[in-house]
């Protein structure tokens, strides 16, 4: 697999996209997987070339808003490692 961008995104940039960053890494660790991870605000996300975005499904309406090219997974918990997996590694697959 190639190295992938992934950007981790909320409303402010702060607080939840960095523990869902965590929670990411430690998922991609755990399957050795290596990406570029970081995180941002939802209209910083807008604009970036990442090649997957992980948010939370109550930005979905927002993201709509955007002509974005990257893969966009929503997650119901942020935080949640098997949600991540489950959602993560088949567009991981896709992208790569």
């Amino acid at each position: 697999m190639k190295k992938t961008d992934i950007l981790v995104v909320c409303g402010a940039g702060l607080g939840s996209s960095f523990a869902c960053e965590m929670s990411v890494q430690d998922v991609l660790n755990e399957e050795n997987i290596e990406s570029s991870l970081s995180h941002c605000d939802i209209s910083t996300a807008s604009s970036s070339s990442a090649d997957i975005i992980i948010t939370g499904a109550n930005f979905a309406s927002q993201f709509k808003q955007y002509d974005i090219a990257a893969e966009i997974i929503y997650l119901q918990r942020m935080v949640d490692k098997e949600e991540i997996r489950e959602k993560l590694l088949p567009v991981l697959e896709k992208v790569t």
